[in-house]
């Protein structure tokens, strides 16, 4: 079978989990790989067929996104462009990481595209959601890339199409080990704050990977460092403790390693608002943001917080081969059936994809 793996490219998650499923899917398949987005720090150990400017959100500083560079950055033509541009039609398959050029590529052809991503999860009707009503946070996770399929991982299985996260070979393969440190990945927060706040705790080592600093320095118990994969990888593992953004990967990962987690959700961000409510049912703690204000909360985590017990058992090559299985059938039952064209109509349910849709159309 010859397959469309299209990964996002804003954030690391996505590409980590892609260095774990490309390989499984090559096994048996011819596997295309596509990428975009520009946000991404780890790289890929695999030769990439498409790269497209996508369409990414820019972290700010704040413990926000950055909206005005978000949309400095976007070039809204280009990708309408490379939307018109893409072959999904010679591909039997076409799985997404929450990619938006090959999902509307395959919206616009009328074809098939199967979501197999955190997302996917995250919009479930049966995963914790955050309390906050956020309609436009909502509509834009459902709408960035549609897809007719849905297969999603999270924190817990929560429904029958989610299931447990991939935890990558280079981390499920070591040993955890606690050296006393605390790993800290907080994208969306400029060093200034994190040094300004965490120094507030002295008696503490702070290993900060940092998205906006390209070189290494120190500062009284705190050590920025660019962000490695590998480095960052290795200071995890020998962590007494995780402080990281509500992402997915990060803290999964944490989890698995069985080291004290503590998480901040990007302020503006519907999914990680809703991660950290799926966090903070499993007993994670969860401060709002990184402010004097919250330092006795990071002071009693860091003295007595807890070890949050989770069971993530490498199952994705099983997964993987149900999904393409089950996708399979429905492309050959559909080719008995003579349909040749996919009709969208059952996603597109909210006032956001059809404004989407609409001007897109139109630039078509």
């Amino acid at each position: 079978m010859k397959i469309l793996y299209a990964i996002q490219g804003t954030g690391n998650g996505h590409v980590t989990r892609a260095r774990e499923i490309v390989p499984l899917l090559k096994k048996d398949h011819e596997v295309d790989i596509l990428i975009s987005g520009i946000q991404a720090d780890v790289e890929l150990p695999f030769e990439v067929n498409y790269r497209f400017h996508g369409l990414s959100f820019i972290f700010g500083k704040k413990g926000n996104v950055d909206i005005p560079e978000t949309y400095k950055k976007s070039r809204l033509r280009q990708l309408v462009r490379d939307i018109k541009s893409l072959p999904v039609n010679k591909y039997d398959l076409v799985i997404n990481d929450f990619e938006p050029v090959s999902a509307w590529a395959c919206y616009f052809a009328g074809k098939s595209c199967v979501s197999v991503s955190h997302q996917a999860a995250v919009i479930n009707k049966k995963s914790p959601k955050s309390p906050k009503i956020d309609p436009l946070g909502k509509a834009i996770l459902r709408s960035y890339a549609p897809a007719i399929s849905q297969y999603g991982f999270h924190f817990q299985q929560y429904d029958k199409n989610i299931f447990t996260p991939v935890i990558r070979k280079e981390v499920r393969r070591k040993k955890p080990v606690n050296k006393g440190h605390y790993t800290v990945y907080l994208p969306s927060y400029d060093d200034g704050r994190i040094v300004k706040v965490l120094s507030m705790i002295p008696n503490v080592e702070w290993q900060v990977f940092s998205k906006h600093n390209k070189e290494p320095f120190r500062k009284d118990n705190i050590w920025i460092r660019p962000i490695n994969n590998d480095e960052f990888i290795e200071s995890m593992v020998t962590a007494d403790g995780v402080f990281c953004g509500a992402g997915f990967e990060t803290p999964a990962e944490a989890l698995f390693l069985k080291k004290k987690l503590m998480v901040i959700p990007m302020k503006g961000q519907y999914e990680q608002q809703c991660n950290a409510a799926a966090l903070k049912d499993l007993g994670v703690p969860v401060i709002k943001s990184l402010k004097k204000k919250h330092i006795s909360k990071i002071s009693e985590w860091v003295s007595d917080g807890k070890i949050i017990p989770v069971n993530y058992p490498d199952k994705t090559a099983e997964i993987l081969a149900d999904i393409i299985e089950k996708e399979s059938a429905m492309e050959f039952h559909k080719s008995l059936l003579g349909i040749k064209k996919i009709d969208f109509r059952p996603i597109r349910n909210n006032y956001f994809f059809k404004k989407i849709e609409r001007v897109t159309s139109r630039m078509f």
